[in-house]
């Protein structure tokens, strides 16, 4: 269906397009690189037409369209308000940013769009989809119960009018109501496997599960590829007691996805029942890779390493789930008996007394105790039982440790959710990324080759350097460094002793010390590279390249020996806490020897104020090096002060309003601030410019 959207608002505005000048070529490819589904590419294309003509109308559009698919919502609502100021008569417009506003439950606003789209296109199909859809989120089901009898009206014949009001009878409770649809929706479109799929759902929570079962198999053979299908066949199979067919088709979405968690989780548990215990410990252990921080998967794995023999590793994770559920009986059992396994009798007797006193505060009602194990019946012999309570189930979200042998399943809104999702090639904000800032900028030779680059970074100072033609090579400004093959290595070492021969002649020459200097930079030297960078100084304390290299090889040298020491700080990582804003989240270095610890943060101090010293050089000889404030700032943040950073970054933007790394960076700042809608705008502008990773992040601050 999204698909379908983006083909539908891509056709929209093809006959608008005249043959003019370049801009229209550049403008056409834009569009070809959005059809083919490369979103970041044709933003960029799009951005130089606006930049060429900026009173179009049709480049914001078709960014906004671009900004839609990496669900960057907020962009796309103001690419689309900047169309409509040009043009306010094109109805997709209105309907784009319905979407986008819709997406970020401005409900009322994505209303409105659409009204305004309906009376300049009436009877439009999906801008009446969507409006119901809307009022079902906002909970007026009065009237989206009335827009879908308006869409149902005008086309009859239109499945997915059906399957949504359906939704929207599941969603108020009606599963009747939302049986009828689905059945009518099967009618119409007997070859479109959702309309089974979802009659499926209501068949399996109304306990009809031989039909719900029968649906599941019919979606499955119309659409091979869908892995929800095979999850919920396997739910409707375990409840049926065909633990065997359960297990195939878990067995079958692993086979498409190695990742998919509840897959893994679910075949993990039916693998213990069955007493596969070594290949269930593997799909734990895959769940924990994917989501460490899952502690019913640390518990079912305990229980598994227990049987195995393993009692050390058992141990290790009861230890990880009682830190986080300390009043968690079936644990301090489990724990217990596994202690007395290796022989630890004073633990195992701490673990089992320390049960017995919470079993009896429960009992005097002083506490409310996780678990349901007792002495008698340690939790190490739990496992799933088709045969035991009625409910063996529990949705993705529901952390309740008491479950920790349930089967899992979606949660209402994901299920509600996997309805209507269709699957879109290059979704680059599904990727995860470290929420990392942007590297720092230096001075090279090499730097990485980009699939999404805007052009060189510039400045005219480096310019006029590489006209005086003083190195071998050109000089460049990167922050994305190459690793050097083999000849390059044996070129810069050839010139090393080259450029030490001409210091032996003539030891005066601060270029020399400067070539010699990038040379040992290149080839990890730092140490020699730093004498260089200060013989230069020394020589000609106005070399300003000088300067700026010397504060970054001492950042680089600094980040090496941070991280050859125990402590796992990233000096590049800042933390924030998706889903509570409310406040940054940092992190704390781990605490070492006193002494040590006081030595090693005096030598960093030390090293961080010879940095700013000389990046301040740098500002104070060329104050329009856009580089160096913006290399200050990331400082600013290794040293969490954010505020100053942002300064920083400010001065960078204001001096380069296409800084795309400096928005990206402040972005992040910004969100380490608390201050969530201006750093969510930088990350937006940041993946206007190019930065692909910055979608990734606005989906996660986003949906939550």
């Amino acid at each position: 269906m999204r698909k379908t959207t983006i083909i539908l608002l891509f056709q929209a505005f093809i006959f608008m397009l005249a043959a003019q000048v370049n801009t229209d070529r550049v403008l056409a490819i834009g569009r070809n690189a959005l059809y083919f589904e490369d979103y970041v590419l044709s933003i960029q294309y799009f951005n130089q037409v606006i930049k060429a003509k900026p009173w179009l109308a049709e480049p914001y559009f078709y960014r906004a369209v671009a900004k839609l698919s990496l669900d960057d919502y907020n962009g796309a609502e103001d690419d689309c308000s900047l169309c409509l100021t040009r043009n306010p008569f094109l109805a997709q417009a209105y309907y784009a940013r319905g979407i986008a506003r819709q997406s970020i439950e401005k409900f009322d606003l994505a209303i409105e769009d659409y009204k305004r789209g309906l009376e300049l296109r009436p009877d439009d199909r999906p801008m009446m989809t969507n409006k119901a859809i809307a009022y079902i989120q906002k909970k007026d089901f009065s009237e989206a119960e009335t827009a879908f009898n308006e869409l149902i009206t005008a086309y009859p014949k239109y499945s997915m009018g059906y399957l949504t009001r359906g939704a929207m009878y599941m969603e108020k409770g009606d599963t009747a109501l939302a049986l009828q649809d689905y059945d009518k929706a099967v009618e119409i479109d007997p070859y479109y496997a959702p309309c089974y799929g979802n009659r499926a759902i209501v068949l399996y929570q109304t306990h009809r599960l031989k039909e719900a079962l029968s649906d599941l198999n019919e979606a499955i053979r119309l659409n091979t590829r869908e892995s929800g299908y095979y999850i919920n066949r396997g739910l409707v199979r375990y409840q049926m007691n065909d633990l065997r067919g359960a297990m195939a088709d878990y067995d079958q979405v692993v086979a498409m996805d190695s990742r998919n968690l509840i897959a893994r989780f679910n075949r993990g548990l039916l693998r213990f029942q069955v007493g596969d215990n070594n290949r269930a410990i593997e799909d734990f252990n895959v769940v924990l890779e994917i989501e460490p921080d899952n502690y019913m998967a640390y518990y079912n794995r305990a229980l598994l390493n227990f049987e195995v023999g393993d009692y050390t590793a058992a141990i290790r994770d009861y230890d990880v789930v009682l830190k986080q559920y300390p009043n968690f009986l079936p644990g301090y059992y489990s724990r217990s008996e596994a202690k007395r396994k290796i022989q630890d009798f004073a633990g195992a007797d701490r673990d089992y007394w320390k049960a017995i006193e919470l079993e009896d505060q429960k009992r005097n009602g002083q506490l409310t105790v996780s678990g349901t194990a007792s002495a008698s019946t340690p939790a190490a012999s739990s496992s799933p039982d088709p045969q035991g309570d009625e409910d063996k189930t529990r949705e993705q979200s529901d952390k309740n440790i008491d479950k920790f042998n349930r089967l899992v399943v979606y949660d209402k809104e994901e299920e509600q959710q996997q309805q209507y999702r269709s699957e879109i090639r290059g979704r680059i904000q599904d990727r995860n990324v470290h929420i990392d800032i942007q590297p720092s900028f230096i001075l090279s030779y090499y730097e990485k080759s980009q699939e999404v680059k805007e052009g060189v970074y510039y400045d005219k100072m480096i310019e006029s350097f590489n006209k005086r033609m003083a190195l071998q090579w050109k000089l460049l400004i990167t922050n994305q460094e190459s690793a050097l093959t083999e000849d390059q290595i044996a070129s810069h070492f050839a010139s090393i002793n080259e450029l030490s021969a001409k210091i032996e002649r003539d030891s005066l020459n601060a270029d020399y010390y400067f070539g010699r200097a990038m040379d040992y930079m290149l080839v990890q030297d730092f140490s020699e590279a730093l004498r260089d960078y200060d013989r230069v100084i020394s020589l000609d304390p106005s070399y300003t390249p000088a300067y700026f290299n010397r504060a970054a090889v001492r950042y680089k040298q600094l980040e090496y020996e941070r991280s050859q020491s125990s402590e796992r700080n990233d000096l590049n990582t800042i933390d924030i806490q998706f889903g509570n804003t409310s406040k940054p989240v940092t992190s704390s270095p781990q605490v070492g020897d006193v002494a040590g610890k006081t030595l090693k943060d005096s030598r960093i101090g030390y090293e961080h104020e010879m940095i700013f010293r000389d990046y301040d050089m740098v500002i104070q000889q060329n104050p329009e090096f856009v580089y160096s404030y913006y290399n200050r700032g990331n400082m600013r943040c290794v040293q969490r002060d954010f505020r100053a950073a942002i300064l920083d970054y400010n001065e960078a933007i204001l001096r380069d309003p296409d800084f795309a790394e400096a928005y990206f960076n402040r972005g992040l700042a910004r969100l380490s601030q608390g201050d969530v809608n201006r750093g969510i705008a930088d990350l937006s502008k940041a993946g206007e410019l190019g930065i692909m990773d910055a979608y990734s992040i606005i989906k996660r601050m986003t949906s939550n």
